[in-house]
């Protein structure tokens, strides 16, 4: 299992005072150096964290893979065919939200639309595309349809719910990533995801990836970032055994 490490929280830090620190790219280093297998970004249209200036650095500096999250009506898919990230995910975004709520809205024809538009135009910039969907198995067969590459399974109910609440939120992420699997699509999973819950999780065989930022940028705090990657990494390997 890939693990991508969000650092769009230790931007928020830095936006927080205006300032140029924390930089987040630095911290894409440390996270680096801690055994990520890439380092996810969102550069969200009203740019309340992540800056183009740190998209572009991590570009030249970054020694593994970089995922870009996006909106699909956003500016932002211009740029990234211009940076030409190696994996885009499209995400939805309200400007209200705190963080991405749920998964991309796919029951209207405009928004299929929409959104098998973006993935078009990024394959045609030779990026690796992913939709941010629920795990839903009707999600997942119209994200196959569009000609996504991948999906990422919004794990917020899971990490939210607990008991037997939980186990059902886990089973329905189990026969999402099966039918994902089967379809012949990449799955990934992300949102909410912590050293206390992932466990369960990362031991679903058909997830290959996933995106943790919170609760890794959390543990930095009181440790540095390249010991929370380590420690997050070491969960995740003990999981799949």
């Amino acid at each position: 299992m890939r693990l991508y490490v969000n650092i769009d929280h230790v931007a928020t830090v830095r936006q927080a005072r205006g300032t140029d620190e924390p930089d987040p790219v630095r911290a894409a280093v440390l996270a680096e150096l801690g055994g990520a297998d890439g380092i996810t970004v969102h550069l969200r249209e009203d740019r309340r964290h992540i800056q183009d200036r740190d998209v572009r650095l991590l570009m030249e500096t970054a020694r593994t893979a970089i995922n870009l999250e996006l909106a699909a009506a956003s500016d932002v898919l211009a740029l990234a065919e211009a940076w030409r990230p190696m994996q885009a995910t499209l995400v939805p975004e309200r400007r209200e939200e705190i963080t991405t709520e749920g998964g991309v809205a796919l029951e209207s024809e405009a928004a299929r639309t929409l959104l098998g538009h973006a993935v078009a135009r990024l394959k045609a910039a030779g990026i690796r595309t992913s939709l941010f969907i629920a795990p839903d198995a009707d999600a997942v067969r119209v994200s196959a349809e569009l000609g996504a590459d991948a999906v990422e399974l919004h794990t917020g109910e899971y990490a939210n719910t607990r008991g037997a609440a939980r186990q059902e939120q886990l089973g329905r992420l189990r026969r999402a990533a099966a039918l994902g699997r089967s379809a012949g699509i990449g799955v990934h999973a992300g949102h909410g995801l912590t050293y206390e819950n992932v466990t369960p999780l990362a031991a679903i065989e058909e997830i290959e990836e996933v995106s943790i930022g919170h609760s890794i940028v959390s543990r930095a705090v009181l440790v540095g970032m390249e010991r929370a990657v380590r420690d997050m990494a070491g969960v995740i390997r003990r999981a799949r055994r």
